[in-house]
């Protein structure tokens, strides 16, 4: 393998969750019944957002067992699972309604519905500017694992599951809901202690402490990711749902590598702690403008979730 073939196949695998994950994020709707959809909701959003942390935990684990290319291996055969379970779904068939828009029109339309949308925008603000400068943290955790706590890839492994089963947890939090109300709060709060524990891990020189202060991280990120998935789901109708978690996957997944290389740049020349720390203060500084903006967007937030429920959305409990 030469760095060309990675870059090549990253940009392709790119390409197919640019298709996959809109898709996926709103034909689960179409599998439950409307009376358990907002459980379903927050149960996808929670086990979506918590793979994206408890996968590369896992990852590190196996990388310091079998190594890179084996967990490469295991991955794409992981598929094969999912391959099954989809050919094994017996949903209703899909007939799309028909108009005479065009996809460019269609496309616009979805980002006019989010723009026009005040509650909707802010939440996608709010998951970029994370994205952004404060979940890059974990592409820097090498440099934590080896260099200031002075460990291997076991040590990384360890770091990263300690970081996964905080996002589990926070994702079984979030199942276990059966509305929507409060979750703009949660959505300020856990940003907020996201940014606020990051701060705390890039002071801690020690080992376990590191890994125990990884656990609330990974935790508020889960709420904070999941609580905003849920809410825009919940406001979105389904002839737009499709396109409008596609501007979700851009803001969530899209920002993530440009994240990657400010902090890659950024660590080079102040350091990985100074630069996560950074993160940390960016991210609860957007929370304290979020906190400040949301009870001002409640009631078009409820009026959306009405709208939803009316177009055949999601039921209001």
């Amino acid at each position: 393998m030469r760095i060309w073939h990675i870059f090549v196949l990253s940009a392709l695998l790119g390409v197919v969750n640019a298709f996959d994950i809109p898709a996926r994020q709103a034909f689960f709707v179409e599998m439950v019944g409307r009376e358990d959809l907002i459980n379903a909701i927050a149960l996808n959003s929670s086990m979506f957002n918590a793979s994206r942390v408890i996968g590369p935990a896992v990852a590190g684990i196996l990388v310091a067992g079998i190594g890179e290319g084996w967990c490469f291996f295991a991955n794409g055969v992981s598929y094969i699972a999912v391959i099954v379970g989809l050919l094994l779904m017996t949903v209703d068939l899909h007939k799309p309604a028909r108009h005479p828009a065009s996809p460019l029109e269609d496309i616009i339309e979805g980002f006019r519905f989010v723009i026009g949308s005040a509650p909707i925008h802010h939440l996608m603000i709010m998951l970029g500017i994370l994205s952004l400068t404060g979940m890059p943290f974990a592409v820097l955790m090498p440099i934590f694992a080896g260099q200031i706590l002075h460990g291997g890839a076991k040590a990384l492994g360890i770091l990263m599951g300690a970081s996964g089963v905080g996002a589990l947890a926070g994702a079984l939090l979030l199942a276990s809901r059966e509305t929507v109300q409060g979750l703009g709060r949660w959505v300020a709060i856990s940003s907020a202690a996201f940014g606020a524990s990051l701060i705390a891990f890039t002071a801690s020189r020690s080992f376990w402490l590191s890994c125990a202060l990884l656990l609330p991280v990974g935790f508020t990120m889960m709420v904070q990711m999941g609580s905003t998935n849920t809410l825009i789901q919940t406001m979105s109708p389904d002839r737009l749902r499709g396109r409008v978690m596609s501007v979700y996957s851009m803001m969530f997944m899209g920002m993530a590598p440009f994240g990657a290389v400010l902090s890659g740049v950024a660590a080079a020349r102040w350091g990985a702690p100074a630069t996560v720390a950074a993160g940390g203060i960016v991210s609860m500084a957007a929370a304290a403008v979020f906190g400040w903006r949301w009870p001002g967007l409640r009631t078009e937030a409820r009026e959306l979730i009405d709208a939803a429920h009316v177009a055949g959305g999601v039921p209001v409990k």
